[in-house]
């Protein structure tokens, strides 16, 4: 049987190095298992879970120009049960109406199989603060009250667009004439 990628073949591990195992293939070839491809787990040390003259069963994962054979023993595995995640309860199930938004299609806010909210379901939008009681104040603190609401306006106005775009303004002249 030739050697080629999705090939399995039962072998014996020949030497173990730090980084990986080498394994005697078929026709007097040799493959190496690396570190990352010997376990569904964590392997710490390779030297802990394979030893020389052990009898491994692999797939080869790369052939490459020069010869070199490329085995993982984890794909023949099966996958490792997830645990869950800590902290967290079963989904919600999110069919009913978005507050503040709206909904595509009758149904969601993406097609089915989409993960997580829309995007662009429910642009944010700026809302005023509740103005602040104005007993007899003088001219230049209703100005500078202005001032700093009208900048608290810009800055998230400037900071929405960015979002949006991706970047910075550039004046025209600078964007990169040709």
């Amino acid at each position: 049987m030739a050697i080629e990628v999705g090939n399995i073949f039962e072998g014996r591990v020949t030497g173990v190095k730090p980084f990986g195992a080498f394994v005697a293939l078929p026709e007097g070839r040799v493959g190496m298992v690396h570190i990352s491809e010997v376990s569904n787990e964590y392997v710490q040390d390779i030297a802990a879970v394979l030893h020389d003259g052990d009898t491994v069963k692999v797939q080869v994962i790369n052939v490459a120009p020069d010869g070199k054979i490329a085995l993982s023993i984890k794909r023949l595995l099966p996958p490792a049960p997830r645990a869950p995640r800590e902290g967290r309860g079963p989904r919600p199930n999110n069919n009913g109406p978005r507050e503040g938004g709206f909904r595509r299609n009758g149904q969601g806010g993406r097609p089915q199989g989409g993960r997580g909210p829309a995007r662009d379901a429910a642009p944010r939008v700026w809302q005023p603060k509740a103005p602040a009681k104005s007993d007899n104040l003088s001219f230049e603190d209703m100005m500078s009250r202005f001032k700093s609401q009208s900048e608290e306006k810009m800055a998230d106005l400037d900071h929405e667009t960015n979002n949006r775009r991706g970047g910075g303004y550039a004046p025209r002249g600078r964007r990169g004439s040709r």
